[in-house]
């Protein structure tokens, strides 16, 4: 092999961000959040990396915010900067244009946010656990530019820093978080401020306003939630260190300073996201068995796998999620063995051929890249679940201790960059495998191809094998109750794996002789309960109905919620009731879950 040689970091060309000029280094925020008025409102200054002489504009992201002043010094003094906003796209917003003079080193912006800002959920306090309201951003994909105008491309990278002040008479009981270092008390006056001393892109950027507090679980690690919740979580997540320290030992040192979680409200739109120092999660995993932390797992391999060495653009998302899925993997084992690893990869597999049949393993949706599409159309298991057969695939084909090497390099080589998947393949034939091993990996058909390739490895689980045998005797008329003292030990794996193996279509008699014997719809798990309601649903099963709809009107996680939307509309008179339920859920959802489900249950 030939010497090896990192590729030159270069910027990406973005077709989801305006973003053009000088490379910004910088960003200070000062922005005053109004809960009255479901607005924030200050200023966002970037200091440029170096002082515009090449430049003569700067072209940041913005989408529904009202500009109020620029100016092209850090003071925000004097003339203000010509500056135009260009035509509204639904998708990308608007681009801001600050004409830059020469010798420009800072750039001053005034703004507000709009009540309809995308990556904002304003909750009133019956939508909390508590008597409080809240508030809290998602900002992936390219939401960062609805609560400030910024380049918002992962290809581009910034430290900040952030004064924020709650408004209104709440103010003293209301903590402040963002993806920064943290406080762990309530100010009593509402000023807040934060740091986040390595650079990052848009989408990392977060903030978080609730009545919430704070439970050590180590010396960098922590809990944020409401009181009535912190209880829970605490216990839930209490081996969080032990997953950091897990983590290190396969990849390297964790390079953010602390690790805590923010438990938000249920109405959050997804499992969690990884935000730098405190990943956001939905409460939908506190299973009170520890059973679903592997989606905590997730989000901590993310410090590394999207945060160190970030996707360029969004049409290399699987660069985030494919090492993402397969580092959660190794750390799961790690803490619990290869068996439980086994039943994920398993499960994760069985999605992803499910999202083959329902997109057709032919159509162009199934390649590992965005072109052309909303970035936001790229979460589904293709990135996530494709990526990490193909890490998979190297593993097989050159030994873990020679991946592991390689992902450890990668890691510490990019650390604070961008890579697409053009350098990615590159440096992946140069740095790990040999002439031989790129020919047998066929690496253009797993990148480029639809579908999967042959020859892509398929897992084997014993503890499911397990569960296929309890299926097996279900299916030649053993009653479920008589099946109780085997199925008492199961994770939460196992059930899913049993409620995916009962045949689809089952009379509202069996469905309800399941019930009684497994308690499923008292269940108080999230992820069984999405499992369940299809098939209780598409039997007729009345005693569902009503714990369906209180899930529908309580959960916002729109992983959850799309296919029991779904199912619902596959029952007869399921349209109108789907419609009745949902114009009732709906102030409960953020825009992530709206955008797809207003869509879903349009028409007549």
């Amino acid at each position: 092999m030939s010497p090896i040689s990192a590729p030159t970091p270069s910027l990406t060309l973005d077709p989801h961000s305006f973003a053009q000029g000088p490379a910004l280094a910088h960003l200070m925020l000062a922005l005053a959040v109004d809960f009255a008025n479901q607005t924030l409102a200050g200023s966002a200054t970037w200091r440029l990396a170096t002082p515009s002489a090449e430049f003569t504009e700067l072209v940041l992201d913005t989408r529904d915010l009202v500009i109020e002043q620029v100016w092209a010094n850090a003071a925000g003094t004097g003339p203000e900067a010509p500056h135009t906003l260009g035509t509204p796209d639904a998708t990308l917003g608007q681009a801001l244009r600050i004409a830059l003079p020469a010798g420009t080193a800072a750039v001053r912006i005034a703004y507000r946010t709009s009540p309809q800002a995308a990556a904002l959920q304003w909750l009133a306090p019956a939508q909390t656990a508590g008597r409080y309201p809240f508030l809290f951003t998602q900002s992936q994909a390219i939401l960062a530019r609805t609560w400030l105008p910024c380049p918002d491309s992962p290809g581009r990278r910034f430290s900040y820093e952030a004064g924020v002040e709650i408004l209104g008479e709440e103010r003293g009981q209301l903590l402040a978080l963002m993806s920064a270092e943290n406080p762990q008390a309530t100010a009593a006056d509402g000023h807040y401020h934060f740091r986040q001393l390595q650079p990052v892109p848009a989408y990392l950027l977060a903030l978080a306003v609730g009545r919430l507090d704070f439970a050590p679980l180590s010396t960098r690690t922590g809990i944020y939630a409401e009181p009535a919740t912190l209880p829970r979580a605490t216990h839930e997540f209490g081996e969080l260190d032990h997953m950091v320290q897990a983590a290190e030992q396969l990849y390297g040192n964790y390079r953010w300073g602390r690790y805590d979680l923010l438990v938000l409200p249920s109405s959050f739109p997804f499992g969690g996201m990884e935000n730098p120092c405190l990943t956001f999660v939905t409460p939908n995993i506190l299973a009170g068995d520890r059973s679903l932390t592997s989606l905590v797992a997730h989000e901590l391999a993310h410090s590394w796998s999207g945060n160190l060495v970030t996707n360029a653009t969004w049409n290399d998302f699987w660069l985030n999620e494919g090492f993402t899925v397969y580092f959660e993997r190794r750390i799961m084992e790690q803490l619990y063995g290869r068996p439980y690893a086994d039943m994920l990869q398993v499960l994760g597999e069985a999605d992803l051929h499910h999202t083959l049949q329902e997109l057709g393993p032919a159509s162009a949706a199934t390649r590992l890249h965005l072109a052309g599409r909303n970035p936001d159309d790229g979460l589904n298991d293709i990135a996530y679940e494709k990526g990490c057969l193909l890490l998979l695939t190297l593993e097989h084909l050159v030994g873990r201790p020679r991946l592991d090497a390689f992902i450890t390099e990668y890691f510490a080589r990019f650390a604070f960059q961008s890579m697409d998947t053009d350098r990615f393949a590159s440096y992946l034939t140069q740095a790990l495998l040999t002439p031989a091993e790129a020919a047998h990996l066929n690496l253009p058909a797993w990148l480029d191809g639809p579908g999967l390739p042959p020859g892509a490895p398929t897992a084997t689980s014993a503890r499911l094998a397990g569960v296929d045998a309890v299926l097996a005797r279900l299916a030649t008329g053993t009653p479920p109750a008589e099946l109780h003292y085997i199925t008492k030990e199961w994770s939460s794996q196992e059930w899913e794996h049993f409620l995916r193996g009962l045949p689809p279509t089952l009379p509202a008699e069996a469905v309800a002789r399941l019930d009684a014997a497994f308690h499923f719809t008292a269940s108080g798990n999230a992820e069984l309960l999405a499992a369940w309601f299809p098939l209780a649903l598409r039997a007729g099963y009345a005693p569902a109905d009503a714990a369906l709809e209180n899930f529908l009107r309580h959960v916002g996680r729109r992983k959850l919620l799309v296919p029991l939307y779904r199912a619902l509309l596959g029952t007869p008179g399921g349209r109108a009731r789907a419609q009745r339920i949902y114009q009732l859920a709906r102030p409960n959802y953020h825009s992530v879950a709206t955008g797809t489900l207003d869509a879903l249950l349009a028409g007549g």
